[in-house]
């Protein structure tokens, strides 16, 4: 085990707390850095000033619950989605902009274009893309099972639809019908991410692996010996590093090269033994690395620090659902099954 918090001088420092009606499904900020939006699973949204954590506007959000949320990259436009089959486009004064109906019961995921210029929504097994307006753009439509996942390759009108058997690969284009590509597999993937330099896509399983695909080539790897489904994924911002969940410890791949498969994956162990990760983030352009975990702590790590890789943590609390660090990387948002929501700087 490595280093514990009663060795080292903690550097995670709790700024300010809120409070929403039931436990919090997701964290975002805002692409300025101003505002902090966290959606409570019965429905209700709050959107809180991010430095001090007052002026907290909260607004319905969605009948029977939310279930994804997420700002704009390039403007104060929150989108969220949920149980009453809509997408939602909010300012951040709490008017909303935009109401756009999907046709399943649930809207599950949502993925704004890098640009800001389209927002894609999973519905069932179907994805709807719009302008950042509003206007519909395209029904991806008939896929061969509920879509998991949604994620653009960075840089690129290539959006990624993670499904039960693969990933379909559909770019978009503005004066002819999207194409798409295939990655199949055989399995029941859970969750994706690409690498910032959109070499790589790395997904989590329901079968306790995370399988890699090379973008342009199509050749895959695959790593085993997790404890538990695997839905917790990060790239660093070098995308050499990806870290991952599925269990209690944070495991890091080294990806340069020929990837990382018959390599061993450096671990990082801070949290309960009995206590699986919720969420590990790497900063968007930092070296360091949060996690949080069902045991309520929050982790902070320096990989890179071989012998005292962890800088600081939290005390265990309620379990912890999900983070995100603020676009400027000097603060860190936590969200809990119990309704409580922290910000904590790291020094």
């Amino acid at each position: 085990m490595f280093g514990t918090t009663r060795k080292i001088a903690n550097r995670v420092k709790r700024v300010w707390s809120g409070t929403l009606p039931d436990h919090v499904i997701g964290v975002s900020w805002s692409a300025d850095g101003r505002f902090l939006a966290a959606a409570a699973s019965t429905g209700p949204v709050t959107v809180f000033d991010a430095k001090a954590g007052t002026g907290d506007r909260t607004f319905a959000g969605h009948g029977y619950g939310t279930l994804a949320l997420a700002w704009s990259p390039t403007a104060s436009v929150l989108a969220t989605a949920g149980k009453d089959r809509r997408v939602r486009l909010w300012e951040s004064n709490g008017r909303e902009v935009a109401s756009l109906e999907t046709n399943a019961k649930w809207v599950e995921h949502l993925a704004w274009h890098p640009n800001g210029s389209k927002l894609a929504a999973a519905s069932g097994r179907t994805v709807h893309l719009w302008t950042a307006a509003g206007q519909l753009l395209e029904d991806l439509a008939d896929h061969a099972s509920t879509i998991a996942d949604l994620a653009w390759k960075p840089k690129s009108d290539t959006l990624a639809a993670l499904i039960y058997g693969g990933v379909m690969l559909w770019t978009v284009r503005p004066d002819a019908p999207p194409t798409f590509r295939q990655f199949p597999w055989k399995g029941s993937p859970l969750r994706m991410t690409w690498s910032p330099n959109g070499t790589m896509l790395a997904h989590g399983n329901q079968d306790s692996t995370v399988h890699f695909w090379y973008a342009e080539t199509a050749e895959e790897l695959q790593m085993w010996g997790y404890a538990m489904k695997v839905r917790e994924l990060s790239w660093d911002a070098t995308s050499r590093y990806l870290a991952t969940g599925g269990g209690p410890v944070v495991c890091i791949w080294d990806c340069r090269g020929t990837g990382p498969q018959g390599s061993k994956p450096q671990m990082l162990d801070g949290h309960a033994e009995d206590a699986p990760l919720a969420a590990v983030q790497f900063q968007h352009r930092g070296h360091l690395l949060a996690s949080a975990g069902t045991d309520g702590r929050v982790c902070v790590w320096q990989p890179q620090n071989k012998k005292q890789p962890l800088l600081g943590s939290t005390d265990e609390g309620p379990e912890a659902t999900c983070l995100a660090w603020s676009p400027d990387d000097k603060l860190l948002a936590v969200g809990y099954e119990s309704g409580d929501l922290a910000v904590f700087n790291v020094a």
